[in-house]
């Protein structure tokens, strides 16, 4: 905890020698200066040859070497006077008390303090130049601004980027935000994923189609490039994509143009390439899997996203994700604890996942430990869910009604949200469970919801 000083003594904080003593840096800077004086005059002294030379340069010395002291006071002064002022106002401001009460403590010494604070300030601004420029992605820790970081050199130009990173992570958002702060900002932005359609219809997707080129087509169709003309097309999941048409996209990037199915023209187009995968590509490469010509082509700047386990914004994320909860809730300090603690293999959106259930799961508003799902409760060996309920003040009938309304959730969860399927599984009839879900007041619809996540 930072501490506090009057405003006698604001700014006048020193360096602290061996022994414990304070040295204010108004006493040591100009005592500097008048060392450095009173060495030349003894330097003087000794080449002095005669006792009234030596005492006339005795007296001038003392007064120059006051003089130099008070010079260099005035000196530090003029400068320190803006930047105590700056910390002075800097520590009245609650954001920035709220990050120094987390913090270690203060250092002794004014140099230090300064320096730290002027860490701390300049945190302050990144996060919000990153919550300023990139709102549509929830992260502040430094892990991530780097990454935005990268965003915006990149973005500007045309170069083709990859972005990789395990599933979660947050890639066709980063991919927007390129888009959203490049040249190319006002033009098509076409998003496809590699592996959401069929081998057979992803490259009449990509590059469309003239009519009669195979049974059925009774139209020309533009393919996706053609519609991303001059604009930015995403390929998500680009691990995924076939060795064949693995070749037709290197063809699209070196020479710019490709044919439709059944098409003999080339087509010319102008459009920026992202792609992303949660792939090793260059181990594909090295087993065969993934065409070398293609995955450099790819590569010119690779854009590594942080799985949710190397970041510290759990607790900003659980924050977002909770305002979108049916009501207000909040979340306890163990749980939240628990939550840092966890992996997190499905990153970001596992992350989701759990809040939006805990968030169903809890009556009192305050999601708690036993809310969590139980492979969170059990990272790291923690038996955080063994806890006595008489110490947290907690009657047996309320324990007993939250351990319903968890039994119900998770065979509604269990069922796909079919309370009759549900019923079966929990033994009881369709009405009975019908009226304990009014009861306990549980939103089915936002559990089916949840499972389409």
């Amino acid at each position: 905890m930072f501490q506090q000083t009057d405003n006698k003594t604001a700014g006048r904080r020193s360096f602290t020698t061996g022994s414990g003593c304070r040295i204010s840096l108004y006493v040591i800077v100009p005592g500097i200066f008048s060392g450095i004086s009173i060495l030349s005059f003894i330097i003087a002294l000794n080449t002095a040859d005669s006792y009234h030379f030596m005492i006339r340069h005795i007296l001038w010395g003392g007064v120059i070497s006051i003089l130099t002291f008070l010079c260099g006071f005035l000196v530090v002064w003029i400068v320190l006077k803006p930047v105590k002022q700056f910390v002075k106002e800097t520590e009245k401001l609650s954001v920035f008390q709220e990050i120094s009460a987390e913090k270690r403590e203060r250092p002794n010494d004014d140099i230090g303090y300064y320096e730290q604070v002027f860490r701390d300030v300049t945190d302050i601004l990144g996060k919000v130049e990153a919550e300023k420029l990139f709102p549509e992605i929830i992260g502040q820790s430094r892990v991530m601004r780097g990454v935005f970081n990268q965003i915006l050199k990149v973005a500007p130009t045309d170069t083709t980027v990859l972005i990789m990173g395990e599933s979660g992570t947050g890639k066709e958002l980063v991919a927007t935000s390129i888009h959203k702060h490049s040249r190319r900002e006002n033009k098509p932005f076409i998003k496809i994923s590699c592996v959401a359609i069929p081998e057979t219809l992803l490259e009449s997707e990509l590059f469309g189609y003239e009519k009669g080129a195979f049974t059925g087509a009774t139209a020309r169709k533009n393919g996706k490039f053609e519609l991303a003309d001059g604009g930015t097309i995403f390929l998500d999941e680009i691990g995924d994509m076939s060795p064949a048409i693995q070749a037709k996209l290197l063809r699209v990037l070196q020479e710019r143009e490709f044919d439709r199915l059944g098409g003999s023209n080339p087509i010319k187009v102008d459009v920026r390439l992202i792609t992303a995968t949660n792939k090793d590509l260059f181990k594909m490469v090295k087993e065969g899997n993934f065409r070398e010509d293609l995955f450099y082509r790819l590569n010119v700047f690779p854009l590594v996203l942080p799985p949710l386990r190397e970041r510290e914004d759990i607790a900003v994320l659980t924050d977002y994700f909770l305002k979108d909860a049916p009501g207000p809730v909040t979340i306890s300090r163990d749980a939240l604890e628990q939550l840092e603690k966890y992996s997190w293999p499905g990153n970001v959106r596992e992350l989701r996942n759990v809040i939006e259930r805990a968030a169903l799961m809890t009556e009192s508003g305050i999601i708690e430990l036993s809310h969590l799902p139980g492979n969170i409760r059990r990272e790291n060996n923690d038996e955080v869910f063994d806890h006595d309920p008489a110490e947290e003040g907690i009657s047996i009938d309320d324990r007993l009604k939250e351990l319903e309304k968890n039994m119900i959730i998770k065979a509604l969860v269990k069922a796909d949200g079919k309370q009759v399927k549900a019923a079966k599984l929990l033994g009881i009839k369709e009405r009975s469970l019908w009226h304990r879900i009014r009861k306990h007041k549980i939103d089915v619809p936002s559990l089916k919801k949840q499972q389409n996540l």
